[in-house]
């Protein structure tokens, strides 16, 4: 739900976020209920800074080798 908040504000006002004091006010505002959530999942579930780090950078290294346009367009045009 706040993840949506966020986007609908990046959607409605997003080229305003760096220069308009309300909207920028509103982004980081729904952005912090975000890494609130985030951080109160990571500690109820006791995972470890080192723990979601190595996740992140295995990701990140999976991510930067894709070929995404390969992958749509075999999802897609089968």
């Amino acid at each position: 739900e706040e993840v949506g908040e966020v986007i609908a504000v990046i959607k409605k006002r997003g080229g305003a976020i760096p220069n308009d004091p309300s909207v920028r006010a509103a982004f980081l505002e729904e952005m912090s209920d975000v890494l609130m959530y985030y951080t109160d999942i990571l500690l109820r579930y006791h995972v470890t800074p080192e723990e979601i780090s190595e996740a992140y950078l295995k990701k990140h290294q999976h991510n930067i080798s894709r070929n995404y346009h390969n992958e749509y367009e075999e999802l897609y045009n089968g």
